[in-house]
């Protein structure tokens, strides 16, 4: 993997943001796709259903038809039921180590981190990207780490080589200053959902570009 790869937008396909704001996640996921995106995410906070194992089929199928690589979030055995891309793991999943040797070297994973603490442990891991947040104040996480700053991404993102994605309560309005402190990408889910999912998307990936 290489941070050309991870650059500018990364969407999460967040299933409690889409039902909170009446978005249909198959309808997200084509939106994604017909966007231009590298890759994305999907991310479900809970038990894995039946319908929810499909449903996670049916978006990677989306996804993937349209170039777009596959993350799931927590779980690397759905991922690899689901023929996933990637794993996306938090502070309180399964260490890195431990997923790289179930999933393979072929599979990507990316690891949230919240400090410096939590960045050069992260940076000494079979991690292929790092995640960084969150940078403002975010309603998308119960929860939350305590807000990481402008400042502090600028002054951490020199701990780790790393592709580094920022999260957390980042806009149209304020991106600008997320990649400028020196994130390779921003991942974005509620800010995703409001008026017309394809101009949201395209508006998005226009800000983003390097």
């Amino acid at each position: 993997m290489s941070g050309a790869i991870l650059s500018g937008l990364y969407p999460i396909i967040d299933t409690g943001a889409c039902g909170r704001a009446g978005v249909d996640p198959l309808r997200l996921a084509e939106a994604v796709g017909q966007s231009g995106v590298a890759v994305a995410q999907f991310r479900h906070k809970g038990p894995y259903t039946r319908d929810l194992l499909a449903q996670a089929e049916e978006i990677g199928r989306i996804l993937r038809a349209a170039g777009v690589r596959y993350v799931i979030n927590d779980r690397s055995d759905v991922a690899r039921m689901v023929g996933a891309d990637g794993v996306h793991l938090g502070q309180e999943d399964l260490p890195p180590a431990r997923v790289r040797a179930l999933v393979g070297p072929d599979v990507w994973i990316g690891f949230s981190t919240h400090n410096e603490a939590q960045l050069r442990a992260g940076d000494r891991e079979p991690a292929d990207y790092l995640a960084l947040g969150p940078i403002f104040a975010t309603g998308s996480k119960e929860n939350p780490d305590p807000v990481v700053g402008l400042a502090e991404l600028a002054r951490l993102r020199s701990l780790t080589a790393k592709p580094l994605v920022a999260i957390g309560g980042i806009t149209r309005d304020n991106v600008r200053q997320v990649l400028e402190a020196g994130a390779d990408a921003v991942a974005v889910i509620s800010d995703l959902l409001s008026g017309d999912l394809d101009a949201r998307l395209k508006e998005w990936v226009r800000l983003t570009r390097r």
